[in-house]
């Protein structure tokens, strides 16, 4: 008998498009840090953020991608050389991580807090996303994200979708995504584990990860990725799906 699907979503570039949300909450931070930024965010910036977004892990590198493309940085050489570039504006701002963690989550607490619908607004799901989802068995759906959990689950709220909070692994977790994925195998060793994923080099670290072999892994090409990316997940153990593929999973 064919084994049932457990579906281990991706979040950002995978169900909700928060590339506007993202950048605007990094310059928001970033007002806090440095005082020569203007308050209103310049458009042709958070433009340039979404070109550089497919190399930002975690949300708190926002503050850093924003400011130096303030600082005159172009796209092209975030996306060729992105450790690098933040380390050094870590190193020369004396800035911690902890810290930059910590703002970004109490920044978008704050816009929540004084506005949701703007600020769900600027994270919308991509189309055909709610109704995939509404189709999922909840008690077989799990998403895994570098994402607060908080925020996840408003965004989910706010678009009348349920997920048990401890279906919901995020940034607070403190844990890999293949450490999660390991984690899920064991719990649930009658279901075959379809794992969702935008970027290629987490895609990547579970492939290298022995224990994670019986995973499917599929590569969202709509998410936040290159198109290097996108030719170099077609030489990889991964199924390459669009948007379409995907909601019919």
């Amino acid at each position: 008998m064919a084994k049932q699907k457990l579906y281990a979503l991706d979040f950002d570039g995978v169900i909700c498009d928060s590339a506007v949300e993202t950048g605007i909450t990094g310059w928001k931070v970033a007002l806090q840090l440095w005082q020569d930024m203007p308050a209103k965010t310049p458009a042709d910036i958070i433009n340039q953020f979404r070109e550089v977004r497919p190399v930002m892990e975690t949300g708190y590198e926002a503050i850093l991608i924003i400011r130096l493309l303030f600082e005159g940085v172009s796209p092209e050489r975030l996306l060729n050389d992105f450790t690098g570039s933040i380390n050094t504006l870590l190193d020369r701002e004396n800035l911690t991580v902890d810290k930059l963690k910590s703002l970004f989550g109490e920044t978008r607490d704050h816009w929540i807090n004084r506005d949701l619908d703007d600020w769900v607004e600027m994270n919308p799901l991509f189309d055909g996303i709610s109704s995939k989802l509404k189709q999922i068995d909840p008690k077989q759906c799990y998403i895994i994200t570098t994402k607060q959990e908080r925020f996840v689950s408003h965004i989910l709220d706010a678009n009348k979708l349920t997920l048990p909070p401890e279906q919901i692994f995020g940034l607070d977790r403190k844990l890999s995504k293949q450490q999660i994925l390991a984690d899920l195998s064991a719990i649930h060793p009658q279901h075959t584990i379809l794992f969702v994923e935008d970027r290629l080099p987490t895609l990547k670290n579970v492939i290298n990860d022995k224990r994670l072999t019986d995973i499917e892994l599929f590569f969202a090409d709509w998410g936040y990725n290159t198109q290097q990316d996108k030719l170099a997940a077609t030489t990889l153990a991964v199924t390459s799906i669009n948007l379409a593929a995907f909601t019919s999973l």
